[in-house]
């Protein structure tokens, strides 16, 4: 063990003395490409060693998913400061060893994207990368740059050549003036890719919250939405989002990348968002109409800029000294994910962006989602190995029972505190007593957050997060004076759950009502038929060419609103005239219902 311990002293301190004496230098041509392909050119420092390996990432943080970016690399080549070859072998996805590598002066290869072959891969949009002759190019960074062993602490300099009609829109700082290249300098690898560029057609926002700076950068195919179409929403959003975290400032600049894909062709097709320190990345599709992208964006976007708080202010070893070829995965999914989905609702009933009963629905469906889920895994244990079976099945509860976790930490810290402090207090003094450079073993985090909060919060943690117990919600809303209650909500017209009500001709690509099945009250108020031919709603035409579009927009759809459809049925063209009749289901929800518990409730809610 104390072996070990000085190997990896020295092995740090060697990172030190490369990056005081050099740099690895990196180009990317986006000028030239070929076959879908950009080639990248990387110049090393001087490399000590008879061998070297180049890798490029398996995984990268906030993933949770090992999607060997490696496989995206084509014709990897090494040099000699003369031009000779030397000799290279691929030793598996993403690493190649490199043979007399003191001679070694240049790497050479061609990088695919992700975003037109997605049939042929896993990874979620995000975090892949697009490939746009002169329209759009999304560079994360871990798609196209990779690293050396044993110098992931050398600086990079990133070198961009580029389309003079492109910009590039990043948190990083550009120190060339030309409209054509772009040169970026980091402090180390793991800074180079947590800064995505986005290069488009110059379309972005700037404004300030306090003395943060935020950048809103947007690619939209068809040129349908605009930065400054989307940026008063999102800055209504993250000025509560500041006001809410109040003396959290972990970063002076923040970027928003937002790609709009066109779901009608080869593109991307994971909606969502990939969190950095000082971006995000965001993947939408264009068609969304304009209310349903704001309100997408607000939670989207929300959550990963609440990352600033964790993983990037408070995190564990496994996350600072990141592996991205044999990664250990962190215990704490619960707090990283968890308690920033929380965040990213509670912020919205606390600074008045939605209503209470609002509230109380989000975490009524997070507990009908986590239901469905292995509610006796042990989180811990499903987050430190959510890389391998059965554990990944279960990521995506870390969004629903983890930000439920969250809820119950935060109403323990109220009712023990008086109200006083909550989850985002414990949040506030663990980054104090941790921060950006100073990471805590696993093992340690929840004594250290009962050393701050109190033995309740401890035996909850290990009883329903580090156990494999099902947390009682009912005994958690009870100390708030909320109780639970039957409701029905509205359903989509077209869709009950995974069952559909139409279906679509594949020869005319005509969408139809499915016949012989019991239509809800949308369909018969309209006088509709199984069978009929929709082929417009409120003057729109639709088929299987925008039937996504027409099924989101419905989602925006009020009962009793006046619509119009026409159909046709056996050949004759008809109108339909009425008010849409929504299909309601049954759903249980929270309501306040004690008022002695009243204050506290509102210290909970309203902070």
């Amino acid at each position: 063990m104390k072996q070990l311990i000085l190997t990896a002293v020295m092995a740090f301190f060697s990172q030190l003395a490369a990056a005081q004496s050099a740099d690895v230098k990196v180009a990317i041509d986006l000028n030239t490409v070929k076959d879908d392909k950009v080639m990248v050119t990387v110049h090393p420092p001087k490399i000590n060693a008879a061998e070297v390996s180049y890798k490029i990432p398996k995984i990268v943080p906030g993933t949770y998913a090992e999607d060997d970016y490696g496989k995206f690399v084509d014709n990897l080549k090494a040099y000699d400061a003369k031009g000779n070859a030397l000799v290279v072998a691929k030793m598996d996805d993403n690493s190649w060893t490199i043979r007399e590598a003191k001679k070694l002066a240049k790497i050479t290869y061609w990088v695919n994207d992700t975003y037109d072959i997605e049939d042929t891969h896993d990874v979620f949009s995000p975090a892949g990368t697009n490939i746009l002759e002169g329209q759009n190019f999304l560079l994360n960074m871990h798609g196209f740059v990779g690293y050396f062993d044993n110098l992931l602490a050398v600086p990079y300099q990133l070198t961009v050549t580029h389309p003079a009609t492109l910009w590039g829109a990043t948190s990083m700082n550009d120190t060339d003036a030309s409209d054509t290249k772009d040169v970026f300098a980091v402090s180390r690898y793991a800074e180079l890719v947590e800064n995505p560029i986005m290069y488009a057609k110059p379309d972005y926002t700037t404004f300030k919250v306090n003395d943060m700076e935020i950048m809103v950068a947007v690619y939209s195919p068809t040129g349908v939405f605009t930065a400054e179409s989307i940026t008063p929403d999102l800055k209504r959003m993250v000025e509560a989002q500041k006001k809410f975290l109040g003396s959290f400032n972990s970063t002076k600049k923040y970027s928003v990348l937002l790609y709009l894909t066109d779901v009608q062709g080869q593109d991307a097709r994971g909606f969502g968002a990939l969190e950095h320190p000082t971006a995000t990345t965001v993947v939408m599709p264009e068609m969304m109409p304009a209310d349903q992208l704001a309100e997408q964006l607000k939670d989207v976007v929300s959550h990963e800029f609440f990352h600033i708080v964790t993983p990037l202010s408070i995190h564990s070893k496994e996350i600072h000294f990141f592996d991205y070829n044999a990664p250990k995965m962190s215990e704490h999914l619960w707090m990283y994910e968890g308690v920033t989905e929380y965040f990213a609702n509670l912020f919205q009933i606390s600074q008045g962006l939605i209503t209470e009963d609002e509230f109380y629905t989000r975490m009524a469906g997070k507990i009908a989602n986590a239901s469905m889920m292995n509610d006796t895994m042990s989180f811990t244990k499903m987050s430190a190995n959510v890389l391998n079976k059965p554990y990944k099945d279960q990521y995506l509860n870390v969004y629903e029972k983890g930000a439920l976790i969250g809820m119950c930490v935060d109403i323990i810290i109220r009712e023990k505190s008086g109200g006083q402090r909550g989850i985002l207090d414990l949040m506030q003094k663990l980054s104090v007593a941790f921060g950006p450079n100073n990471p805590f073993d696993d093992s340690a985090l929840f004594g250290k957050i009962v050393e701050l909060t109190y033995p309740e919060v401890g035996e909850f943690l290990q009883t329903y997060v580090a156990g494999e117990t099902p947390i009682p919600y009912d005994q958690f809303f009870a100390k708030v004076g909320v109780t639970q209650k039957a409701t029905k909500v509205p359903g989509n017209p077209f869709l009950k759950g995974q069952m559909p009500y139409i279906t679509v001709n594949p020869s005319t690509r005509e969408i139809v009502v499915l016949p012989q099945i019991e239509l809800p009250e949308f369909y018969t108020s309209l006088g509709m038929k199984g069978g009929d031919v929709l082929q417009e709603i409120n003057g729109t035409a639709y088929n299987l060419d925008n039937i996504y579009d027409m099924i989101m927009g419905s989602q925006t759809w009020k009962e009793d609103d006046a619509i119009t459809v026409k159909i046709n049925r056996d050949g004759e063209t008809k109108t339909l005239t009425g008010k849409i009749k929504l299909p309601y289901e049954d759903a249980t929800t929270w309501e306040a219902s004690d008022k002695s518990k009243e204050k506290l409730r509102l210290a909970w809610l309203k902070g």
